[in-house]
């Protein structure tokens, strides 16, 4: 059960993120380390639990294909501006084989979510967390949250309730990813920046189990700061997705780019204007300027985003949790919002046309 502390600040241990990584006993958990099932253990989910392993939880990845082979054969080789290390955590694709775990982190898309019933459910014993490493407006967004709309469903990313009905809003913490990884090899992670992971619970409390995987996060060199609003971190993230990532992909501009050309980078100051709108018809109101948070895109540099590069490889584009969640955010509240319309129309188009281009 979650035991509430005092919700003003995020509780993260300290620990040198620059450091190696401390043994297991920091965790105090050396008779019974925690255990953790990854599933869909690609760029982001690797590096994860590779670095949990190292620092002596028990870790189980649960993938396929030549990526899984790669890591039953070689380990998990993480390459990282701070430090390459090759971690050799148990990988199958057969969840049933893992059993119950402590925690279930999951690296799938968000679109995976309501289909991932095979992976998960033999993963669960009646207290395990998950924890979903999500961009975008989460499932279990109203869950546990005051206020009016207390318990609300959100149909763009919760269609039918089939997502809740597979992870239980009441199983979820939430994740906000900082870090940029990409899958160079199979087996092989390239760590490009950022080893922050902000983790929280829907309810506000900060609770038992979202202090320990924090402890054993931090003690695997990253960080992971449980924070008691994770929501702030949600919107704040979504303010450079919600508008460079379609953007991206109906324009195939990198994000400097989209910064460079008058217009566009005018589009996404007003995209990110009205979600801002939308999030405090919301009750959430994030401390960000929207000049910076553009700045900062821009330091990023010819980068094309996730959403461009899933078109590219004909992947289905993860735009639900990031656009049409929020237009439908916006239709509850009555927040006007005619720019996040028109660009979700447009992204709704090409998603359709590009997944039947595809099917084809």
């Amino acid at each position: 059960m979650p035991h509430p502390l005092t919700p003003r600040k995020a509780y993260c241990r300290q620990y040198s993120v620059d450091a190696p990584p401390s043994p297991c006993r920091s965790l105090n958990r050396t008779e019974c380390p925690v255990k953790v099932a990854v599933v869909g253990a690609g760029a982001i989910g690797a590096y994860v639990g590779a670095a949990l392993h190292r620092a002596g939880a028990e870790v189980h990845l649960i993938a396929r294909g030549p990526h899984l082979a790669a890591m039953r054969r070689d380990g998990v080789r993480v390459l990282s501006p701070r430090g390459d290390f090759t971690a050799r955590p148990a990988a199958t694709d057969d969840p049933s084989s893992v059993g119950p775990v402590d925690y279930v982190f999951l690296g799938l898309k968000a679109n995976s979510y309501a289909a991932s019933a095979p992976l998960v459910h033999p993963l669960l014993h009646g207290s395990t967390a998950v924890i979903a490493a999500q961009n975008g407006i989460p499932w279990w967004y109203f869950h546990g949250l005051p206020g009016p709309y207390t318990g609300r469903r959100i149909e763009s990313v919760d269609p039918g309730g089939a997502v809740s009905a597979t992870l239980p809003p009441e199983r979820a913490i939430g994740c906000v990813v900082y870090a940029a990884t990409e899958l160079e090899a199979p087996g092989v992670v390239r760590h490009l920046e950022g080893t922050r992971f902000s983790i929280g619970e829907p309810d506000l409390t900060v609770s038992r189990r979202c202090l320990d995987f924090s402890e054993a996060m931090v003690a695997g060199g990253l960080k992971c700061p449980v924070e008691p609003d994770l929501r702030n971190d949600i919107w704040i993230k979504l303010l450079g997705n919600i508008s460079f990532n379609p953007i991206s992909a109906l324009s195939r501009a990198t994000m400097a780019q989209i910064c460079r050309h008058r217009d566009t980078k005018s589009l996404v100051e007003t995209m990110m204007r009205e979600t801002l709108d939308v999030a405090a018809a919301v009750g959430c109101h994030p401390k960000i300027s929207v000049e910076r948070r553009i700045a900062g895109a821009e330091r990023v540099g010819d980068h094309k985003t996730s959403t461009l590069q899933d078109l590219e490889k004909g992947k289905p584009l993860e735009l639900d949790v990031l656009l049409a969640a929020v237009v439908e955010l916006a239709a509850l509240t009555r927040t006007p919002v005619p720019k996040l319309c028109a660009v979700h129309a447009l992204a709704d188009l090409l998603a359709t046309t590009s997944s039947t281009g595809s099917a084809a």
